[in-house]
């Protein structure tokens, strides 16, 4: 790329609006530091789409980095898909910006002639990848940074299948669209027939209630205990609209809110990050919950794809339940429910990620169910979901940051059927007596305790990207002899294809003979590396604590 001073000296020509002229200005003048990140490099338009901090510059989420995509993924569907209708559903989060991020992306495809359907307001990313299948559209668009921080915005591709693109479609449109360099490439308007723009609203939003509901395993057992206190907050996001609406209809009536985090604001005002991982985040819901005497506090993310949930302990303490506790929870439930109602038959299975609990697959097993392992992200248990259409059902499939789906009408993580299996959970376990944290140790002694803890290390910029390069290629050229005291047995590095049978990824795990396991693993979508720790065996806390000290974290 070209100095970035010059780059950034391009952005005050007159294709680009006075503000923008006016900011970029500003950082020329006096903030050469801010400069150079902005401009040293494009946003990099990755498998999954974009993601960063908002601002002007070509390193920036803007919506002049946001109509450069969108043309670049418009010039692969005209130049690959030969159906004669072409058309993309598109959606938005809460975040600051994604109106108009959804408005531009709107208005590129159709100069391009592409058809839209829009969203008339914030709607969950789930509902994005069903709308694609409902209106049986080429692509969807999302725009969101999920749970990342208020600076931050983002922009996910799906394909016709309601998936994200994956392989080979992915690489495909990512060299589309590195090949808008300029804004001046772009269609603002169209040059011959522009594509429609359609609104989507109520009616799509009936359909993909309806078909929640049609998940529905609970049935007479949730009217039986319908009073339950529930406590639900969507961190300022747009679970907002669909959430509660879904655990009314299943017939709970108890449904408490904190109604300062019921305001849709992208600048997550309550909150220091709008991120259910983060105890903090559930702070005031917790609250909500010791007030009223609730026995459960569920929270969605800004997109209301990932869930994370609060039980009491015995001790009657609200306590955090981790993303491969609530899995292993709502897995256990949802197939002990099918069999007692006679639904496990045929051609089933499970999917779950390969840093997610082995507790899943054990379950799974014991069910006489298989269980597909998969590289982290979503989009690769909707590609399994693809693959296996028409041969075999899922079921249901999580990973451990906090994403879960059940049935084929989503093919992506969906915080809308979460909260509904959790809340049937609830419902099904108060019927035996048991509290969901009571379950939860059920399953521990019938299974084996075991124990997980993630460790992300956050590094910003240039600089923070070389590190987290460096972290890694230490790893793979020192790996570690033992893990808290036993021999490592296995390493897999999953850049190596032919060995893994997964696709390329900057992945390593490392096992060790008392069947612990350590994953190192870069974001894809965050200046951040993740360590993942799994323990089995009754010390598995003291193993975590171990862990994570060996690797000085």
């Amino acid at each position: 790329m070209a100095n970035f001073r010059e780059v950034a000296q391009s952005w005050l020509a007159p294709e680009f609006d006075e503000n923008t002229r006016n900011q970029v200005q500003a950082l020329l003048d006096g903030n050469p530091v801010e400069l150079e990140d902005a401009f040293y490099r494009n946003l990099e338009f990755g498998t999954g789409g974009l993601r960063g901090i908002m601002g002007v510059g070509t390193n920036r989420m803007n919506v002049y980095t946001v109509a450069m995509a969108t043309q670049g993924l418009a010039n692969y569907i005209i130049s690959n898909v030969k159906d004669e209708k072409l058309s993309v559903c598109i959606s938005y989060d809460s975040r600051n910006n994604s109106r108009e991020f959804a408005r531009i992306s709107s208005e590129v495809l159709s100069a391009n002639g592409i058809d839209v359907f829009l969203f008339d307001d914030i709607r969950p990313t789930p509902e994005l990848s069903y709308s694609i299948r409902l209106k049986g559209a080429t692509a969807g668009i999302m725009v969101t940074a999920s749970h990342n921080p208020k600076e931050y915005n983002g922009y996910k591709v799906f394909w016709n299948d309601g998936g994200q693109i994956t392989s080979p479609v992915d690489k495909d449109i990512v060299a589309e669209v590195n090949k808008i360099a300029s804004p001046s490439q772009v269609k603002f308007k169209a040059e011959g027939k522009a594509g429609s723009i359609t609104m989507m609203g109520k009616e799509e939003d009936e359909a993909y209630l309806h078909d929640i509901l049609s998940l529905c395993l609970g049935k007479g057992i949730n009217e039986k205990h319908s009073d339950i206190k529930i406590v639900y907050t969507p961190l300022h996001g747009c679970g907002v609209r669909l959430v509660p609406e879904t655990l009314a209809r299943l017939g709970f009536k108890n449904i408490i809110h904190v109604p300062e985090q019921d305001i849709s604001d992208g600048n997550f005002p309550t909150v220091m990050s709008p991120n259910p991982e983060e105890p903090s985040a559930l702070k005031m819901a917790i609250e909500k919950a010791d007030e009223c005497g609730a026995d459960l506090v569920i929270a969605t993310d800004p997109d209301a794809d990932r869930m994370g949930i609060a039980v009491r302990d015995s001790e009657g303490k609200l306590v955090l339940f981790n993303g491969n506790q609530t899995a292993s929870l709502m897995t256990y439930y949802i197939l002990s429910r099918r069999k007692e109602l006679g639904l496990l038959k045929g051609e089933q299975y499970c999917v779950k990620t390969i840093v997610t609990t082995e507790l899943i697959r054990e379950i799974c097993e014991s069910f006489g169910l298989p269980v597909y392992n998969v590289l982290t992200g979503f989009k690769y248990i909707a590609e399994v979901v693809k693959r296996n259409e028409g041969k075999a059902e899922f079921i249901c499939g999580g990973e451990e940051s906090y994403g879960f789906n059940v049935g084929q009408f989503v093919r992506d993580k969906d915080a809308q059927i979460a909260a509904a299996m959790v809340a049937e959970t609830y419902a099904w376990a108060a019927e035996q007596g048991l509290s969901l944290y009571e379950l939860m140790q059920k399953i521990y002694r019938e299974y084996g305790y075991r124990k997980e803890g993630l460790v992300s290390l956050v590094r910003k910029g240039k600089a923070g990207a070389e590190e987290i390069t460096a972290i890694m290629a230490n790893l793979r050229n020192n790996p570690p002899k033992e893990l808290c005291g036993s021999p490592v047995c296995k390493v897999v590095d999953y850049l190596d294809t032919e060995a893994t049978g997964q696709p390329k990824s900057n992945v390593l795990q490392f096992f060790d003979e008392a069947g612990d396991v350590v994953s190192v693993r870069p974001s894809g979508t965050e200046p951040k590396i993740k360590f993942y720790f799994g323990a089995k065996g009754d010390d598995a806390d003291a193993k975590i604590a171990s862990l994570k000290a060996q690797f000085a974290l």
